[in-house]
């Protein structure tokens, strides 16, 4: 199966080779964009969502929790794009794509924020007093 994928991207990764781009960007360039969105865009996505559910319901947990809105779908699109990008260098590279374990990792990485953007997408469950209870345990500050 990563022969099969690494030939249906092999065209796409061909045209990126003759841009004649310098062997070390095709190598370090995609972990140094990742790093950029996962250490500054996850710090404050992480940041802002933490610091909404702490805050309680005044007004700087609701500023939090927009700007956590704003920038959560963002991060993912760039996770996205940045595991498509990465996904590319190893074809470009002559990588085998299934004997990488980034190409695994970001595939993990992208299907967790995928499951946890939809649990934010169904309303957590309804809001279910059992499930608040029991993320109160565990989100309670002090405990």
């Amino acid at each position: 199966m990563g022969s099969n994928l690494s030939e249906l991207l092999e065209p796409i990764a061909a045209w990126f080779r003759t841009l004649g781009t310098p062997e070390p960007l095709v190598h370090w360039g995609h972990p140094a964009m990742m790093a950029i969105v996962i250490f500054v865009m996850g710090s404050f996505v992480a940041w802002a969502g933490w610091r909404g559910r702490l805050k309680g319901d005044d007004e700087a947990a609701k500023i939090s929790k927009a700007k956590h809105r704003q920038v959560a779908p963002l991060m993912l699109f760039f996770l996205a794009a940045g595991y498509t990008g990465g996904v590319l260098s190893l074809v470009m590279q002559h990588q085998p794509l299934l004997e990488s374990p980034h190409f695994w990792t970001g595939s993990v990485v992208l299907t967790l924020l995928a499951i946890n953007a939809t649990i934010s997408l169904i309303g957590f469950g309804g809001n279910k007093a059992s499930l608040i209870l029991s993320s109160s345990i565990w989100l309670s500050p002090g405990t």
